[in-house]
């Protein structure tokens, strides 16, 4: 029965209302175990009119490496190679490449996920609201320090177990990009090849501004 025991005295802890500093540890503690996470996401974009979604697969590794391969729209591409990033969208003649040091995009964010973070120090104003209670899911709110002049705040959807599973990026000008995830996996393997990209036949890499 001894084994019962820590069990029964984490039980608690997870049925409590956290404070958003708690939770943003269990977050914390939850991502920068991971080697590398896949998961389907659902990107969509709200302001200037438009109301856009589209989707695709995230794939992530350990150090700083990220995937975006779009199914809809079918080839477009947006990944981090662990020192530069390329953009490139089917039909284009050329695809982006920029350096990562002036990545200015609204998906660099999750980079965090997969490194050694402490999200009460990415987040200025930290705050913390009960979504649903059963399952517990919180928002965890605040506004960014690294690229607080363009953006408003970043809203986590989070369960009681620190696992994200949407994120809300508020602009200042009002527009707003919620990526929604499903069908997470952890711990996967991956290759070298995955953040590789090869530019189609006729499609020129050059170097250029940071993707919107």
């Amino acid at each position: 029965m001894r084994w019962l025991l820590p069990l029964l005295l984490a039980a608690p802890t997870l049925s409590q209302q956290p404070s958003a500093v708690e939770l943003s540890r269990r977050v914390d503690a939850h991502y920068n175990h991971l080697q590398s996470l896949e998961a389907r996401y659902t990107e969509r974009y709200q302001g200037m009119g438009m109301d856009r979604s589209e989707t695709g697969t995230l794939t992530l590794q350990k150090p700083g490496r990220m995937r975006w391969a779009y199914d809809s729209p079918a080839g477009k591409l947006f990944l981090l190679d662990g020192k530069d990033a390329i953009s490139y969208t089917p039909g284009d003649a050329q695809a982006e490449r920029f350096s990562e040091k002036q990545l200015d995009d609204l998906r660099s964010p999750l980079r965090f996920l997969l490194g050694h973070t402490e999200l009460a120090k990415e987040l200025d104003n930290l705050s913390l609201t009960l979504v649903s209670d059963s399952p517990r899911i919180y928002t965890l709110r605040g506004t960014p320090k690294r690229i607080s002049q363009r953006l408003r705040s970043i809203a986590l959807t989070v369960d009681a177990t620190g696992q994200i599973h949407s994120m809300r990026i508020e602009e200042i000008d009002g527009a707003a990009t919620t990526f929604t995830f499903t069908a997470m996996r952890e711990n996967i393997p991956t290759a070298a090849s995955d953040f590789t990209f090869t530019p189609p036949l006729g499609v020129t890499l050059v170097d250029g501004a940071a993707p919107i």
